[in-house]
């Protein structure tokens, strides 16, 4: 035989042909049995069969083939151990350097409703079982292989640096997927046989994948922690920098699908803005007033569209986006990147990244700015699962993809209030799918395409309201000309500009605050309750708002009017649907019942 063997014996035979074509042409010996060396020499691939090799024949209708010292010691030895290649030579055993095997379909056997219990044993593998674990565990010695998908680079890299190509550390990941492989086969025979049913009853197998190491959990305290893939399933996403950590991880899994289903419903360029599983912020591209510019610290930088609406997102809230985990809709350009060069941000997922903006983000945080690569053609799972103190829940996956029609099909609001221009059903799409990824209950006001108060995590629906409320007002009154005129000292921080207007919006500058400026506010320079009330004032009949869940009374839309709520989308069903619509009608709102509730825990 050539000095490197490599033993085939594969049920599923996708790929195989040319995976051995390929082993051939780069001078390896292949070992086959049954089926498998049938097809090689059906297409002229050069192949041993095992018999041939253990001078024993295939016994007990093929129940054994493979279960001989000269099979298992070739995949067992050492060859670093001088005692274990005496021990190959004085019985005339190769050493076997590479196994392709794959099991008999013992899950599809046992999903036919007729399948007995006869024919089920039948599919239960035995070999093959043995050699992977065999190969697996001298993974130092051996190449293990029992997923088609491997074969191509596999084969590449023996072609150019034959199989010593093939690091400790990619042999180690080929083990791992080996044994879970094998682990996820018993799972699937144990539960059969434990409940006597062709289709086993309640029993719900899920083999996982473990792809990295992360350095915590949600604490520091929280250690060991992992991210893993469902088996044999694709994974949403690629690390191109930095070192995610969990929190990171589920900000940007739920930023994701939030501005993608944006971008979907609204056909514009989608971006938000998260922490702590909730978003600070969300917005589409709409195009900035002169006013906005300025408040929005823009300066001379230019705006894409995808620019734009990270922008957008970002300023919903500046405070609480502090630190936060962006996500876009579409390709981050340079001047995406330039935007987030001068925020305090963890990271950003998007669809994919222009050459130049990748350069600027791996720049950011002395190289350890996360950017991570989301899948856009990714498809979830149709039913997730969360397991919380033993207990495992599981739930069909939230795909509700709110529309347009949710917002329009059923106004019921007073016909003199009139119907939702095509503004307010932008904004208020905008609003209802951000808070289908916030934490509940939830409320949100939008105005202009973005996100201008986001309430999230209160066991009372009114105080959702009042504190999204307070954001607007915040946001709001940063237009002020007395807050736009703040005379902040040359150099100083965006982030010290950013707290100190909140601060002098809220009457609580601190010492700290009051160094910033060439002078201290005056008394007349200050805001007073009439200046704020004022100008909040102007807001009246702008503003978008929705909830996540019915509203169970009417004062939460007596504290929207306070805000400029105009437009109200919400699920309805509430035993107080009426009252709650009664004072739509008293304010001049339009209401529309979308019939989804969005709550997200």
């Amino acid at each position: 035989m050539a000095s490197t063997v490599a033993l085939v014996s594969v049920f599923n035979k996708t790929g195989v042909i040319e995976f051995c074509q390929a082993l051939r042409s780069a001078n390896v010996s292949i070992i086959s049995t049954g089926g498998t060396a049938k097809s090689l020499t059906d297409n002229k691939v050069e192949n041993t069969q095992v018999a041939d090799v253990t001078g024993f024949p295939e016994v007990l209708d093929g129940r054994v083939k493979t279960l001989h010292p000269k099979i298992h010691a070739g995949l067992l030895a050492r060859m670093d151990l001088e005692h274990h290649r005496k021990d190959l030579k004085d019985h005339d055993i190769n050493p076997i350097q590479l196994v392709a095997v794959n099991l008999y379909p013992f899950e599809d056997t046992v999903a036919k409703p007729d399948t007995t219990l006869e024919a089920a044993l039948e599919m239960i593998d035995i070999g093959g079982v043995a050699m992977i674990r065999a190969a697996a565990k001298n993974f130092a010695h051996v190449v293990i292989l029992v997923d088609p998908s491997d074969y191509g680079w596999v084969a590449e890299r023996i072609k150019t640096g034959g199989v010593g190509a093939i690091t400790l550390q990619e042999r180690k990941e080929l083990s791992l997927k080996a044994f879970l492989h094998t682990s996820h086969y018993d799972t699937a025979i144990s539960q059969y046989l434990a409940t006597g049913k062709a289709v086993p009853s309640g029993a719900v197998t899920r083999s996982y994948e473990q792809l990295f190491a992360l350095k915590y959990g949600v604490n520091p305290h929280q250690a060991p922690a992992t991210i893993s893939k469902i088996k044999d399933t694709p994974f949403p996403f690629e690390v191109f920098n930095g070192t995610p950590g969990y929190i990171n991880l589920l900000d940007a899994l739920n930023a994701w699908q939030l501005v993608k289903e944006l971008r979907q419903a609204t056909g514009l360029p989608a971006a938000a803005s998260f922490k702590h599983v909730s978003p600070a912020g969300a917005a589409v591209a709409v195009p900035l007033t002169e006013e906005e510019k300025e408040v929005y610290d823009l300066g001379a930088k230019s705006l894409t569209p995808v620019a734009l609406a990270y922008l957008r997102a970002r300023q919903a809230d500046p405070m609480c986006s502090f630190g936060d985990f962006a996500a876009v809709s579409d390709v981050v350009d340079e001047e995406t990147a330039q935007i987030l060069k001068v925020e305090v941000s963890d990271g950003i997922i998007a669809p994919g990244f222009d050459e130049k903006a990748l350069e600027i983000l791996r720049q950011k945080k002395n190289g350890a700015y996360i950017v991570i690569k989301a899948d856009p053609n990714y498809e979830a799972p149709d039913v997730e699962y969360r397991e919380v103190y033993g207990v495992v829940f599981a739930q069909k996956r939230n795909n509700a993809l709110i529309t347009p029609e949710h917002i329009t099909k059923q106004i019921i609001s007073a016909k003199e209030s009139g119907t939702f221009p095509p503004e307010a059903v932008r904004d208020l799409l905008v609003a209802t799918i951000t808070l289908k990824y916030t934490q509940s209950n939830s409320v949100g006001y939008a105005l202009n395409g973005q996100m201008i108060g986001v309430g999230a995590g209160q066991q009372s629906r009114v105080d959702c309201v009042k504190l999204a409320g307070s954001k607007v007002r915040n946001w709001h009154l940063r237009f002020h000309p007395k807050v736009r005129g703040l005379p902040f000292k040359a150099g100083t921080k965006k982030v010290d500009k950013v707290n100190a207007r909140v601060h002098f919006i809220e009457n609580s500058l601190s010492p700290t605050d009051l160094e910033l400026f060439t002078a201290p506010p005056s008394d007349d320079q200050k805001l007073s309750e009439k200046d704020k009330e004022e100008w909040l004032h102007s807001l009246k009949g702008k503003v978008s708002l929705s909830s996540d869940a019915f509203f169970p009374f009417r004062d939460s839309i007596d504290v929207g009017a306070v805000h400029g709520v105009k437009y109200v989308a919400q699920p309805g069903g509430s035993v107080q649907d009426e009252n709650v619509v009664a004072a739509a009608n008293e304010y001049g709102m339009i209401m529309g019942v979308t019939g989804v509730r969005l709550f997200h825990h």
